[in-house]
């Protein structure tokens, strides 16, 4: 390996740096818990920064890496929302309840992200199966990250079996599509064309394995008891850095391996929409603890970046990484609030936000911006980002599947509002307190309200998005 290679696959390398910082941090006792977060959240910084250097295309070990512009961007958009859910994390693991396990996390945290990227970068099957194995298991030890606490250990548990079984299907996806075939590397299978029904079989459990992580409907029942077990650092990582490296890998794989047959998986996908923003948006209505409602909101957005995936042209592909982009931070903006929340008060019902707005109101308009934006009520960026998704599958001639989508736009805002109307109207004797939140928060919250407020209206932010393709 040489000095082009490092500097192709740096963003694995310096993450593999940063795993051996945390393994040497943790066996040294001495070690001043607070400022090993500190320089932890300060090198990841760095390392969120020397990751969008310009690279060229470049293929590596046969052909099992790819390193273009279009991958080191989903590789960066994932890095960002991760530095963002450090610094929202700094205060959880500053407490001396989890000071000492501080390590652990970033350990199981880099090692999960190195996995996502191995996916991105994957050039044939083998490579993206071992990226995932390796994105999944850390994330099983995430879940139950607070052992001691029975909803977080069942959380582990549930997702260590519903992993379990995602892999399994789509490994055997992955064996049919290799006795169709004869290779497993994604570029001789893209110039070969196949519509025999074995593999047919394989791309529909493919699929289905990877819609295990999305959260798709119906594949989609693990995602509330984990969001609400799992510690709210580690839920917001699902929530946002999870499920875009799985929506990143699906759209590589499938417009640039199986491009030549979308009649195949636009048709699965079609009816996964459907599904997937109907039951997510009927359960979401349901719900009163707020880590549910935003695993079923999740499950709702997730139906929607469907539409992007029915158009096969670049315009689909745009569509996906700039709705993922604006999705991350609004989901971001509204679980840095209900991290501050939950630091300072251990509260995470919809009802303990009753009269927030007298007591906390930044927090209240940060929370109202974020929610509008998932909502898609312009002029906030969700509402571009729903727009150009319903335009890219209108210009594929999707005209039943946009009107259900907007229908189902429709009731997700009347949920929305709910939280507003806590927040804002409904009464409360006992409101929360004003809470106090640290640099790191603030920084955290900034962050993700200036994207919120300004990718929307910035162009340039789609057309380089655009360019890369």
């Amino acid at each position: 390996m040489n000095w082009d290679t490092i500097y192709i696959m740096r963003h694995e390398v310096l993450l593999t740096l940063l795993i051996l910082h945390q393994l040497i941090g943790d066996l040294a006792e001495t070690v001043d818990r607070r400022r090993h977060v500190f320089i932890t959240v300060l090198l990841f910084a760095a390392f969120t920064v020397v990751g969008w250097l310009p690279s060229r295309p470049s293929l590596l070990f046969g052909s099992m890496y790819i390193s273009d512009d279009l991958r080191s961007l989903l590789k960066n958009i994932l890095s960002v929302s991760a530095l963002i859910i450090l610094l929202q994390s700094t205060t959880w693991l500053n407490n001396p309840l989890h000071q000492k396990k501080a390590g652990a996390f970033y350990l199981l945290i880099f090692s999960t992200l190195m996995g996502m990227f191995f996916m991105i970068s994957a050039g044939d099957f083998l490579m993206l199966y071992l990226g995932l194995e390796l994105a999944t298991i850390p994330l099983t030890l995430l879940a139950a990250f607070d052992k001691d606490f029975r909803k977080s250990a069942e959380a582990g548990v549930k997702l260590l079996m519903s992993s379990a079984v995602s892999s399994a299907v789509l490994l055997f996806g992955i064996s049919m599509i290799y006795g169709v075939y004869g290779t497993l590397h994604f570029s001789e299978i893209a110039g070969a064309y196949n519509e025999s029904p074995l593999m047919i079989l394989g791309l529909v459990f493919f699929l289905s394995g990877l819609a295990f992580k999305i959260s798709l409907v119906p594949f989609h029942l693990w995602t509330a008891d984990v969001y609400e077990g799992a510690p709210l650092a580690v839920t917001t990582y699902f929530s946002v850095v999870s499920k875009g490296a799985a929506v990143f890998t699906l759209m590589l794989v499938l417009y640039q391996v199986f491009r030549s047959q979308p009649e195949i998986w636009s048709s699965v996908l079609y009816f996964l929409a459907i599904a997937t923003m109907l039951v997510g948006n009927l359960f979401a209505l349901r719900q009163k603890n707020m880590k549910r409602f935003l695993a079923f909101s999740s499950i709702t957005q997730a139906g929607f970046m469907m539409l992007g995936f029915l158009n096969a042209g670049t315009i689909g592909m745009t569509t996906i990484v700039y709705f993922m982009l604006i999705y991350g931070l609004s989901n971001l903006a509204v679980f840095g609030v209900l991290s501050i929340i939950m630091n300072g008060t251990d509260k995470e019902g919809m009802d303990d936000l009753n009269g927030l707005y007298a007591t906390n109101p930044g927090l209240s308009l940060i929370m109202l911006v974020s929610l509008f934006s998932l909502a898609g009520i312009p002029p906030v960026a969700g509402f571009f980002g729903k727009f150009f998704l319903f335009t890219a599958a209108a210009s594929a001639g999707m005209y039943w599947l946009v009107f259900f989508a907007v229908i189902n736009a429709t009731i997700s805002l009347y949920y929305y509002l709910l939280v507003v109307k806590a927040m804002f109207i409904n009464k409360n004797e006992t409101p929360i307190a004003r809470l106090t939140s640290t640099f790191y928060e603030k920084l955290a919250l900034t962050l993700c309200l200036v994207g919120v407020l300004v990718i929307g209206f910035a162009s340039p932010v789609f057309e380089y998005i655009r360019s890369v393709m």
